[in-house]
Parts: C-alpha cells; sequence; structure tokens
C-alpha cells in the first residue's frame, strides 16, 4: 500500500440537483478523500513545504464546490478530482461525496478514483 492522505467526511455547501428548486439553496455535502502524494512520506523531512497541504486541500474542495451549480454530484466529484490533480501534488485521489436528499435513505453516493496524467 503506497502513502496516503485521508480526509474523512469534509463538510461542504452546494447548489446541486437535478430539479431548479433543489439548487435553490446551497445543501449538505460530505466528501471523504483518499489522496496519494507524488512524495512518501518517508521523503518529506518533517517539512510541511515538502508535504500535501491537507488544511488548503480542504479549503480547495470547498471553494470548487461553492463555485456554481450543478445538476449532478458526478459533475462536482469530476471538478474537485480535476482541481486537485491540477493543483497539487498528487499521483491520484479517490473521492466519495455524499449527498443528503432521499427521505428513504441515509445517504446517496458516488465515488470515483482519477490519476495524473
Amino acid at each position: 500500500m503506497r502513502d496516503a492522505i485521508v480526509i474523512d467526511q469534509l463538510e461542504l455547501r452546494a447548489r446541486v440537483g437535478v430539479p431548479d428548486e433543489e439548487r435553490a439553496q446551497p445543501q449538505r455535502l460530505t466528501a471523504t478523500l483518499w489522496i496519494e502524494p507524488r512524495r512518501d512520506f518517508s521523503s518529506l523531512g518533517d517539512a510541511i513545504e515538502n508535504a500535501v497541504d491537507y488544511a488548503q486541500v480542504c479549503e480547495a474542495i470547498k471553494g470548487v464546490a461553492a463555485e456554481k451549480p450543478r445538476r449532478l454530484i458526478e459533475t462536482l466529484a469530476e471538478e474537485i478530482a480535476a482541481h486537485l490533480l491540477a493543483a497539487f501534488a498528487i499521483r491520484s485521489v479517490e473521492i466519495e461525496l455524499r449527498k443528503f436528499i432521499l427521505p428513504d435513505t441515509q445517504f446517496v453516493a458516488v465515488r470515483l478514483r482519477r490519476d495524473a496524467q
């Protein structure tokens, strides 16, 4: 297993949903991420400038989620993955994005994994 950073159930606010009324107000989503950095933890030298700063990653995810309305959480998950791969020194990211909308479920979720090119 490679070194990984896990961000568990980051709280997001996003306008997402197929009906217009569902997108009218931001709703609660959560994101869980598994991030594989380009550098192994053993090579970081205890220096934040060598690491993937997970606080900055969280702020970037919140920014992507809040920037515009979307119909599908699949679209939001794709956009988050693309942004993180472009902005941070990571090899891959896996995202589970949860939405709390259907009354007879705890949540619905999408999950994807994307690798750097």
